[in-house]
């Protein structure tokens, strides 16, 4: 994303708007700049803020004449008044950028919108989560924090190595040159973006192991963690993973539960 230092009357009104605090006023040149390094290519700002098309040089003697008598000529605050803020045209590999920080773009590789797969919403007709395994969903990243793939990579690593099976499906699995060792593209590590999802799926007696891992890396990480596990409730409605997290100190609560009405095809029954 960038702003047009023509069109710029440093307002400020994008500022806010922001996600990951990137767009500031430079001083320097009085106009509003985009720190590149931390934009996400969320488009928030471009799609966020309506648009004027006011005469920038117009606008910029009326604020200046208005700040000479000392009171202020500002537009409403969601409004760019000389639509200044211009999507740019993204190239490999800061297009990841965009992919897993817009929800209305689907990643290439998947088609899949959003930054992971429908997880266990869904395993009553896909059957990925069997009785016996646990599905975890781990979430990198936030509003305001933000994940860098080389960070993502530290945590896929370990737990390629405990054994975890990642979700073929996955937009971050898609993005690997070797799922057996958790390794990412190599050009991507340094990529920022607003949050990114690992699915993982392990046997329900190595979930101790797997939120030892989590624990443990997610204190070396410049993000923030978030981790979610589900699992398949056996023919009596009875659910094992609950006394597992229990006894690892983690109180379970269904925050979600699948009724069964979707209709398995043949192919998840196989």
């Amino acid at each position: 994303m960038q702003i047009s230092q023509y069109r710029c009357v440093a307002c400020g009104n994008c500022i806010p708007v922001c996600p990951m605090g990137a767009i500031y006023i430079d001083p320097a040149v009085g106009r509003a700049q985009v720190n590149q390094d931390e934009c996400v290519e969320c488009f928030t700002c471009f799609r966020g803020m309506s648009k004027e098309h006011l005469f920038p040089p117009m606008v910029r003697a009326i604020r200046k004449v208005a700040k000479a008598f000392r009171f202020r000529f500002d537009p409403e605050p969601d409004i760019c008044p000389t639509d200044a803020i211009m999507p740019t045209e993204l190239q490999w590999p800061r297009i990841v950028r965009r992919a897993f920080s817009d929800p209305q773009v689907p990643h290439e590789s998947t088609g899949i919108h959003g930054r992971g797969t429908a997880e266990v919403k869904t395993n009553d007709v896909t059957g990925r989560v069997k009785e016996g395994e646990a599905g975890f969903v781990i979430e990198f990243g936030r509003p305001g924090v933000g994940a860098r793939f080389r960070d993502i990579q530290r945590m896929t690593q370990r737990l390629a190595a405990s054994g975890a099976e990642f979700e073929k499906n996955n937009p971050v699995t898609s993005l690997m040159t070797d799922p057996a060792r958790g390794l990412i593209r190599e050009d991507i590590l340094n990529e920022k973006v607003l949050s990114a999802i690992v699915e993982i799926k392990v046997g329900l007696e190595q979930v101790p192991a797997v939120l030892q891992i989590v624990r443990g890396v997610s204190r070396e990480l410049d993000t923030v963690v978030a981790v979610g596990v589900s699992t398949r409730c056996d023919a009596g409605g009875d659910d094992p993973l609950v006394r597992v997290l229990e006894a690892e100190g983690y109180p379970a609560y269904r925050g979600k539960t699948n009724l069964g009405l979707g209709r398995a095809t043949r192919q998840a029954a196989l």
